[in-house]
């Protein structure tokens, strides 16, 4: 079995590299978190000295981190992975970034007898917690194999999008219509607030027709419908994706107007400090900004 690095312990990485770890695969952790970390020497991880040491004593080098200047930190440079990993070793980026990033990623990998795969991760942070993730992944043949055992040991689902490169876009498609599936979901919910409706009524309305949404159902009711923004994945986050589903149409030269204002949406929410809670929490954003009761359903409420 080969070693494994894992830099980045956060809301997602640390429960993923707990899963490697409970399906016997020997890591390497390192993390700006000394706590998080600890929790993972716990579960029988090593802590790492530092990138460089990592990379060299890893074939498979996993990244989770915020955004592509952290990737392409730890990846670049004499002291990052590229630079001391052993010729035919893999950063296994599983991050959401530009997909730019990511190709110039790939390019630097190959100068150096490296390759890259990209595997985003679908879900939130609780099916992390159970092992329970959906990876769109990016890569060759040959490398997506080398690593489909980690990917089955952190989640249920696993997606072979296409080359390098593609599973950072299919992520980027799919949070696209989640975040936006949220914002017009928050609109719906306050008008029908304001109108004076039912919500009961309303969902299963909703619920029985072409306008329903695995938002609505699914997220909706288990989060902000009752009253528990305790993030699985932010308002703050949401943001960033779409400011990456923007960056990455306006390269392609594909006009995306409903995202550009979801995100001014999303701008507004987090300058009134609504930014690290759920994303299903833009509903109770918005309902504030109108002055109308918060949407929520009674406890223990189903539309069945």
């Amino acid at each position: 079995m080969e070693k494994i690095g894992f830099i980045g312990l956060g809301r997602m990485g640390k429960p993923m590299a707990a899963n490697l770890r409970k399906h016997g695969f020997e890591l390497v952790v390192m993390d700006l978190n000394r706590a998080a970390v600890a929790e993972l020497v716990e579960l029988g991880a090593r802590a790492g000295e530092n990138v460089a040491q990592i990379a060299r004593d890893c074939s498979i080098v996993v990244t989770m981190l915020p955004s592509s200047v952290e990737v392409e930190q730890v990846a670049l440079g004499a002291d990052g992975i590229f630079a001391n990993a052993a010729r035919g070793s893999v950063l296994l980026d599983m991050s959401t970034i530009d997909p730019l990033a990511t190709d110039r990623l790939e390019a630097q990998a190959r100068e150096h007898g490296l390759s890259v795969v990209d595997a985003p991760v679908g879900r939130l942070a609780e099916h992390a917690d159970r092992g329970e993730s959906l990876f769109m992944v990016g890569a060759s043949d040959a490398d997506f194999a080398r690593v489909k055992p980690l990917l089955d040991a952190m989640g249920t689902t696993v997606y072979h999008c296409g080359a390098v490169g593609t599973g950072g876009r299919t992520k980027l498609i799919n949070n696209y219509v989640a975040v936006t599936l949220c914002q017009v979901n928050a609109e719906a919910l306050a008008l029908s607030q304001r109108f004076g409706l039912d919500i009961r009524k309303t969902l299963q309305v909703l619920y029985g027709t072409s306008a329903s949404n695995g938002q609505l159902r699914m997220n909706f009711p288990n989060k902000v419908l009752a009253g528990d923004t305790t993030p699985g994945f932010t308002i703050d986050l949401a943001h960033k994706d779409m400011a990456l589903v923007l960056g990455a149409a306006h390269a392609a030269k594909v006009p995306m107007p409903v995202a550009a204002a979801v995100f001014e949406s999303f701008s507004l929410a987090r300058a009134s400090e609504y930014g690290r809670i759920d994303f299903s929490g833009i509903a109770d954003a918005i309902c504030d900004l109108a002055k109308i009761d918060r949407a929520r359903v009674p406890k223990g409420w189903t539309a069945s």
